[in-house]
């Protein structure tokens, strides 16, 4: 009787060898942690219980990730993590492609009037303040944005240029560097008369990036969000079915109704 008990137990157990196993996911709240909120219940079919913690900076999230207080991460493309291994010699390595954020670049209220007002960009541009993100990569697509809308030129052959490969300035804007989550709020505040900014962030601040942006990105871009994990876990189910959930139909259907353009399905 006894053997037939546990025969039976190990019978239940193999075939729910997952459950109640917990995937803790580190991500940007807009609209990283909502997107993981909608992988939740494909996950929960399986017996994963995704725990999300949300984070509002850039770094924190690839450093719990390398020192294992987390599964994985959502918060960045691949241009950004390649940068970060290289400054901090670490191996993290993308799992899935998601989603694709334009960047748009944001005027402040007074900015945006003037610039309806006159009929010449330099009468409002000339001087003004420009704020753009701080960390290598997403400065360098900033200032690309800029070049690609004619605000700056930037010198021949640099990928991600910073401020000091800007070859010229007709308008002779003042380029801010500034961490990401804080242009909105200097933006709103007027200590920017124009910002460049992640769509992570624009929503967040309650801006909408395809009403509200001047300018925007085009969708062809190579700076699609990544869910991101530690090399040496890439095959465990837990992490396979985390992939799979991030690529599946119901992410893909969140993306399309709750943002409507805002952002773009990768996969």
């Amino acid at each position: 009787m006894k053997k037939l008990s546990l025969l039976l137990c190990a019978s239940f157990f193999s075939g729910a060898a997952f459950a109640n196993e917990t995937i803790t996911v580190g991500a940007t709240p807009v609209p990283q942690s909502d997107l993981l909120k909608c992988a939740k219940p494909v996950l929960a079919k399986q017996g994963y219980d995704l725990k999300i913690t949300e984070f509002s900076d850039y770094v924190t999230p690839n450093l719990a990730l390398s020192q294992k207080q987390l599964d994985a991460n959502f918060f960045q493309h691949k241009p950004y993590l390649d940068q970060y291994n290289k400054d901090h010699k670490t191996d993290l390595i993308a799992l899935v492609k998601v989603h694709i954020e334009p960047m748009g670049i944001y005027a402040n209220p007074k900015t945006e009037a003037n610039l309806i007002k006159s009929k010449k960009a330099a009468d409002t541009l000339k001087g003004s303040k420009v704020g753009v993100p701080n960390d290598p990569t997403n400065e360098g697509r900033a200032l690309n944005l800029l070049q690609a809308n004619g605000i700056i030129k930037i010198k021949p052959g640099v990928a991600y240029p910073t401020k000091k490969d800007i070859a010229e300035n007709p308008y002779g804007v003042k380029i801010v560097e500034l961490d990401p989550a804080m242009l909105p709020r200097s933006l709103k505040g007027n200590q920017l008369d124009l910002a460049v900014i992640n769509s992570n962030f624009a929503l967040t601040a309650g801006m909408q990036p395809t009403k509200d942006a001047l300018f925007i990105e085009t969708k062809d871009n190579p700076f699609a969000n990544i869910v991101v994990i530690r090399p040496d876990e890439a095959n465990l189910p837990k992490i396979k079915a985390l992939g799979t959930a991030m690529n599946s139909p119901a992410v893909k259907q969140c993306i399309v109704t709750k943002y409507n353009g805002q952002i773009i399905p990768a996969f």
